[in-house]
């Protein structure tokens, strides 16, 4: 019966992980094509479902470190979803007047290459089986981005590929890469958590104004509640809530690539 329970876990884990990433890279698709096409104001009109939907099934994250499909401490995943879904739903669904902020489009491009990245080394990872190394997860991706490289550069022509020394390849680019996989966080967290606090901030003056989501006395439940002080505390909660999530990152980087040079 364990046995079944694993590959049912790992069977689970993995349609999960790919369905998320593939909204994930629909999100980064349709921003960088909006952004091409019109400018940083029709990014977020482009991007709105398919955000709200990948950004919401996060929420299944915190159920799995509670119920322990994952061994992810939920006192560091629940702030970040918690303060992701509070965005996407708490400002930029509910006060319009941001949505053609171009902070919207850094925002958007932070979270879905953080995302991207994530969501499909866990999705290999489960569906392998076992965690590969992260030096093999990175050849798989080099493998592939090579090959688009030359089959986009010679049209087709898959001769070229029998000039290429993929083994010398490999061992040129994987340095390069290893670090670029765990030091994309260093670039996209600062922008993506500046670009958060932004929006909040510029969200307030149409918060006060709307009064949306006040619960004003005199109620039946005696009680009282500002959305537009929440907001503004949100913000003050940043200041310690962002260095403390990016040092817990930069200690995962440290285990993390301690761990390749053994593999």
């Amino acid at each position: 019966m364990a046995g079944v329970g694993s590959a049912v876990r790992r069977l689970y884990l993995s349609v999960y992980n790919w369905v998320v990433f593939v909204g994930w890279a629909q999100v980064l698709y349709y921003a960088v094509t909006a952004l091409l096409d019109g400018g940083h104001e029709g990014v977020y009109a482009a991007v709105e479902r398919p955000l709200q939907l990948a950004q919401t099934a996060a929420v299944m994250e915190i159920l799995h470190g509670l119920v322990g499909l994952v061994r992810s401490p939920v006192t560091a995943t629940l702030p970040q979803i918690g303060s992701r879904l509070f965005l996407t739903w708490g400002i930029l669904w509910s006060f319009p007047e941001t949505q053609s902020h171009i902070l919207v489009t850094s925002l958007v491009i932070s979270w879905s290459i953080t995302e991207i990245i994530r969501y499909s080394f866990f999705g290999l990872k489960e569906t392998l089986g076992f965690a590969p190394s992260w030096l093999l997860w990175l050849r798989l991706v080099l493998f592939l981005l090579q090959a688009g490289h030359h089959l986009i550069k010679f049209r087709g022509n898959l001769l070229p590929f029998q000039k290429l020394d993929l083994k010398s390849e490999l061992h040129s680019f994987v340095v390069a890469l290893l670090i670029c996989r765990y030091s994309t966080f260093m670039i996209l967290y600062p922008t993506g958590i500046l670009s958060e606090v932004g929006l909040i901030y510029i969200a307030l003056p149409y918060i006060k104004v709307s009064e949306k989501y006040f619960v004003k006395m005199p109620n039946k439940w005696n009680f009282s509640f500002d959305y537009f002080y929440t907001c503004a505390i949100a913000i003050g909660v940043y200041v310690p809530g962002g260095p403390h999530m990016f040092t817990y990152m930069l200690a995962q980087r440290k285990k993390a690539l301690s761990k390749a040079k053994t593999a």
